[in-house]
């Protein structure tokens, strides 16, 4: 029978407090006394439950892992895949676990109550992974005084903190690169335009052409969910009008993949009709049919920094931080800009 923490205080002759007390090291107690607890608990053998453990020291080394948008990354998303497996191999390491929260609606009574939940569960931090159409009840558990993180969101509550890819320079990274290599007539496929991530892509996109005296033709521009069904459903309406674009930018490498198919299904060849550039550098990168050009982020370093900065929050330190991490062109086969030829009508 596994013993309480009551029982041990009984066998010793002291209160359930005094034994929390001496297991949690707090002064104020005799050394007879914590000697005699102590042979106690050795003898017995006595392990402490998890709500004791967590009532003595206020913390239950739990946190919740909150996907924050409607549109759902999923688990399996390759790009927060490895971002959240940083995470928790470096939180893991300090002695935290991650406790998932499901934002699908049991119920239309409780809708997507982060907050309570997290209180309920006695977290004592959350990391918030951005998805699409970010839910109200994400920036009221912001505003809380649990200890807050996310990835691609920005986040301003007093014990908030986020960090994500510096965006401008994703898009300004491949607009030169292109630049440099002669190619003037470059299309762009977006993430739904009302989210964080896509607006600053987009920005940086329209920025930089600007900025090298590039149009930015509406035609050769469409919007998608970062997944690579609607890369396939913008390349299609990009290919809907000549000229075509000499390159396309997608703003995630799903939907440059769906892009790709969309372009071989047109009867047009990646790089030598249209090169092709994606952002993440998820591992298919590697195995596509060309291999894709790419602008990485680096999810092993997003991971840990939200892993550290939560943990600074945690025990005390309440400055919000934004961190920007700068990306990394990797180029591939499918930007050949050396074989790409000039589409006419």
């Amino acid at each position: 029978m596994k013993l309480t923490i009551r029982e041990i205080a009984k066998m010793a002759g002291v209160s359930p407090a005094t034994v929390s007390k001496i297991m949690n090291n707090y002064a104020g107690i005799s050394n007879e006394t914590k000697q005699k607890v102590m042979n106690i608990i050795e003898t017995t053998g006595y392990q402490p439950t998890f709500s004791a453990k967590s009532l003595a020291t206020k913390k239950s080394n739990l946190i919740g892992l909150i996907y924050a948008g409607k549109i759902n990354v999923e688990l399996n998303h390759p790009f927060f895949n490895e971002v959240i497996n940083s995470f928790k191999k470096t939180v893991g390491s300090h002695g935290y676990d991650i406790l998932i929260f499901s934002n699908e609606k049991f119920n239309k009574e409780r809708g997507d109550d982060y907050l309570p939940r997290s209180r309920h569960y006695q977290v004592d931090g959350c990391l918030l992974i951005a998805g699409e159409e970010i839910e109200s009840a994400v920036y009221e558990l912001d505003q809380s005084d649990i200890p807050c993180v996310g990835v691609d969101i920005e986040l301003k509550g007093q014990k908030s903190s986020f960090v994500l890819t510096d965006n401008h320079k994703v898009s300004s990274n491949v607009v030169e690169h292109l630049y440099l290599n002669s190619v003037r007539d470059i299309g762009y496929i977006g993430g739904m335009k009302d989210s964080i991530i896509s607006k600053l892509r987009t920005e940086g996109f329209i920025k930089t052409m600007n900025q090298f005296g590039l149009s930015v033709k509406e035609d050769w521009m469409a919007f998608g969910d970062f997944h690579e069904g609607s890369g396939y459903e913008a390349m299609k309406k990009i290919l809907a009008k000549k000229p075509y674009p000499r390159a396309v930018f997608a703003a995630s490498d799903m939907m440059a993949l769906g892009a790709m198919s969309a372009i071989r299904e047109h009867g047009l060849r990646v790089p030598e009709d249209i090169a092709l550039i994606g952002c993440d550098d998820i591992e298919a990168c590697r195995y596509s049919d060309p291999k894709l050009t790419t602008v990485k982020q680096d999810k092993e370093k997003l991971g840990k920094l939200a892993a550290y900065m939560l943990m600074d929050i945690i025990n005390g330190d309440h400055e919000s931080k934004s961190v920007l991490v700068d990306p990394e062109l990797i180029v591939r086969e499918s930007c050949g800009v050396h074989n790409i030829k000039k589409l006419r009508a």
